[in-house]
């Protein structure tokens, strides 16, 4: 009796409920829809935004490409990607000894002749102190032994007057024999010791010559001790410090050389073997892209590079490539040595044939 009522009362309650409710809901009932056109709402609009700027930026970047596109070279003209490097010179002690004073720092420019570093040279100075008291007392040897032979040499004259009043003597019997025996043996000795005054005064000369020799040794080495730039160029490494000790040959700076800035550029076979030693050249570093550097080629290697060295094919020998260095006029980048950086990147284009004409573009300037 109790569960037909209780069937009764779920009965009215399911007639009671929405006809939706408990009822599967079929996949392909639609859902509201907006008012309006969904081409002409908020996302429609942003869309048709999107699209016009990346229409915009496309034609753009086109125009940017063709403003700045670099215009093909002309026959007879070749390049290649490098570097432009500066010729490195190594500033070195000759002897070992201490550094005293370093008197430029990296980065300075120096000229030629200008004191770099000062080495210690104590111990030369004591030796050349040495060689000149060794000097001045050959000085006093060569005087003592000229006037040695001042004195030998008036005994020579008295004995040779002697001899000469012997000998006429003699012939009239007034001197014996024996006299005028003696008076040649005093000549004989006489002309002896003078001799000998002379070979002292020698001796003492090529002793001062010694003295003097060992000095100007003494000076040659304290000036070497002084590290001098031998070319103008401006200093990239500072390698010791002030108080060490080197060895001999013992780097203390590294300094770039002005007088010889050049690229090293690789060409493939078919364009390497058309270059010539002192060909005209261009260097345009990225830095300075509407400046074109005048240059000459100056080596073309012997060597290949890349590849193995024996190469059979046609296609191999393509592959092949030649070390090409293109050099800029010493005067040229002297005259422009506070823009000389070494490595900074940048193309060389080589002239491969005298009757192709520079584009305007790379034309040289001042």
């Amino acid at each position: 009796m109790q569960s037909e009522q209780n069937a009764e009362k779920k009965a009215i309650a399911l007639k009671e409920l929405p006809p939706s409710h408990g009822q599967l809901v079929p996949v392909t009932a639609k859902l509201p829809v907006p008012a309006g056109n969904i081409s002409t709402g908020p996302f429609g609009r942003w869309r048709k935004m999107l699209a016009v700027l990346a229409v915009i930026m496309a034609i753009g970047g086109a125009g940017y490409w063709w403003m700045h596109r670099v215009p093909p070279l002309p026959p007879g003209i070749v390049m290649g990607n490098g570097r432009i490097e500066a010729d490195p010179i190594d500033i070195a002690t000759k002897f070992a000894g201490r550094v005293l004073e370093l008197r430029v720092d990296e980065g300075a420019r120096v000229t030629a002749g200008q004191v770099l570093a000062v080495m210690d040279t104590r111990d030369l100075d004591a030796s050349l102190k040495k060689a000149e008291a060794q000097a001045e007392q050959a000085k006093k040897s060569i005087s003592e032994a000229k006037a040695l032979l001042n004195q030998q040499h008036t005994q020579v004259v008295l004995a040779q007057q002697e001899m000469d009043r012997a000998e006429s003597l003699l012939k009239s019997g007034w001197v014996t024999k024996q006299t005028y025996d003696q008076r040649q043996q005093t000549l004989n000795s006489s002309k002896a010791g003078e001799l000998a005054a002379q070979a002292r005064v020698t001796e003492a000369e090529h002793a001062l010559d010694a003295a003097n020799h060992d000095a100007e040794l003494y000076r040659v080495n304290i000036a070497d001790n002084t590290l001098v730039a031998p070319r103008d160029g401006r200093i990239a490494y500072r390698i010791a410090n002030t108080g060490e000790v080197l060895a001999a040959g013992g780097k203390v700076f590294t300094m770039l050389d002005f007088g010889y800035v050049y690229m090293d550029v690789y060409l493939p076979t078919l364009e390497a073997g058309k270059v010539r030693i002192g060909e005209d050249a261009r260097i345009v570093l990225d830095a300075y892209p509407d400046h074109p550097i005048p240059a000459n080629v100056t080596f073309i290697a012997d060597q290949a590079q890349f590849t193995p060295k024996m190469v059979e094919t046609q296609t191999e020998r393509d592959k092949l490539m030649f070390r090409v260095r293109v050099r800029i006029d010493p005067e040229r980048s002297e005259a422009h040595a506070d823009y000389v950086r070494s490595g900074l990147p940048g193309v060389a284009y080589v002239r491969t044939d005298t009757k192709t004409e520079w584009p305007e573009r790379l034309k040289a300037g001042s």
